[in-house]
């Protein structure tokens, strides 16, 4: 079978991680009654579906739950990360460092190393997302900690921001 809008001529994988012959049984599951791993006051959550550590550094996965009040990060920017939103309920607005998206479920915005960008739930509805992150980082000490800022100082603000490789524009 060809794709002939695409040309697979020069693709190359990476080096292979595993030597084995026969496979291995290494799989996850996680079923959808999971309860989310951090819940915040307002009520909104987060899933662990798969962290750095669980995926070798390779990438994280989160789904991102928010109620029905306006909330979400103003325009920043990641040194060492991408960061992609795949929306699943509701409607988010995105920012992709130009304008606001209004989207819906099925679409997926992908924003890369240094890509300013910021999301937002103004819809007055329940919204949910994934938020894919490459490669891993450690983001539930960053999802965890954002509720303990407003009792910090501006220096360990920054310190905050500055050890989960955020900058705010």
């Amino acid at each position: 079978m060809t794709f002939p809008e695409y040309d697979h001529s020069d693709v190359q994988y990476p080096t292979p991680r595993y030597a084995g012959t026969g496979g291995e049984v290494s799989a996850t599951y996680r079923p959808a009654d999971h309860p989310p791993e951090f819940t915040y006051r307002s009520g909104g959550s987060v899933h662990y579906l798969s962290t750095g550590a669980s995926t070798n550094g390779e990438f994280g996965l989160y789904r991102w739950e928010m109620g029905p009040d306006p909330s979400g990060p103003s325009e920043h920017f990641h040194r060492s990360i991408s960061e992609s939103f795949y929306i699943l309920a509701g409607s988010v607005r995105i920012f992709d460092g130009s304008r606001w998206l209004d989207t819906e479920p099925g679409d997926y915005v992908h924003v890369p190393e240094g890509g300013i960008h910021a999301f937002r739930n103004e819809s007055g509805e329940p919204a949910s997302m994934l938020l894919h992150f490459a490669p891993g980082a450690p983001r539930e000490g960053y999802f965890e900690g954002l509720p303990d800022l407003s009792k910090t100082d501006q220096a360990e603000r920054a310190a905050f921001f500055l050890r989960h490789d955020t900058f705010w524009v």
